[in-house]
């Protein structure tokens, strides 16, 4: 999810599995070895901060990221990670992405019609989760100071939503580029996690509880969506909520999936820790062997 611009101290909110079948064969453990594998996505894939840092330093990408975790435990013959932190739709597909260490290529370029696996974690940034989350920060415990679910919803209108609702299509259409560039591929949309419990836990998070469950909820929503897209497209989801449940920002750090507002681990903030992408890398896995 989008780091650039964003308080040093914050980031976005970034699931047992779930998948929908397609009429790929599903590879199995004896077959996966001879698998060309290309991951995609935005920094709840690229793995911000997380040791060891690699590829374009703009990217903020770790060797020990969830595609590097599947990597290896599918022992794959080829593994191309193009994931970049900041990555909207728009990088996958066809705009070239702007970091701090100059532009790299739209991440699409990376398929090709020998592409046998693709993951995919985007649309954080998209719908502009990272502002909405720091909107709703407050070191005062009292929602007369902090209205951002009022405020957010005010006139019957979830701004968050609308914005899922606007964007839902291009992450439709991304999945048919995927699928047209490398059509015999399988193809996995990676969702975001359980990045805040029920009712949050002010003031170890800044975040009032109704505040905490609208974003969680939001993220909830857009994982929905993504699955949906998947469904309709030809791709399938896995699901990182409930793999992640008890292992938000809100537990010891040695159980958190995902790092706070200041963190604990070598993470960035409201992003997935090295434990979290161990655990969806595993799970990933899990559901290619399942088929």
């Amino acid at each position: 999810m989008r780091i650039q611009g964003i308080l040093s101290g914050v980031a976005a909110a970034a699931c047992a599995l779930t998948a929908c079948t397609t009429g790929s064969p599903a590879p199995t453990a004896s077959s996966s070895a001879s698998l060309d594998y290309v991951a995609l996505g935005d920094s709840a894939a690229s793995g911000p901060r997380i040791p060891n840092q690699v590829g374009a330093p703009g990217c903020q990408q770790s060797d020990s990221n969830y595609p590097h975790v599947l990597a290896e435990e599918l022992a794959v013959a080829s593994f191309v990670d193009v994931t970049c932190s900041g990555a909207i739709t728009e990088n996958i597909v066809s705009t070239p992405q702007a970091t701090s260490s100059g532009d790299v290529p739209v991440q699409l370029d990376a398929l090709s019609a020998d592409t046998d696996l693709v993951t995919i974690t985007i649309g954080g940034n998209d719908i502009g989760l990272v502002s909405t989350a720091v909107g709703c920060l407050t070191f005062t415990a009292s929602s007369a100071t902090n209205v951002c679910k009022d405020r957010l919803t005010a006139g019957g209108v979830d701004t968050v939503a609308a914005a899922i609702a606007e964007k839902a299509p291009n992450w439709g259409a991304m999945l048919d580029a995927v699928t047209e560039r490398a059509p015999d591929a399988r193809i996995l949309v990676v969702g975001y996690g359980t990045y805040l419990p029920d009712g949050g836990c002010f003031p170890t998070q800044p975040m009032l509880p109704e505040d905490a469950d609208y974003i969680q909820g939001s993220i909830t929503a857009m994982n929905e969506a993504l699955k949906t897209q998947a469904d309709e497209h030809g791709a399938e989801f896995v699901d990182t909520e409930a793999l992640s449940v008890g292992h938000d920002v809100c537990v010891a750090p040695d159980q958190r999936y995902f790092e706070g507002v200041i963190p604990q681990n070598p993470a960035a903030p409201l992003h997935p820790t090295a434990a979290g992408m161990a655990g969806i890398g595993d799970a990933v896995a899990e559901a290619v062997r399942a088929g």
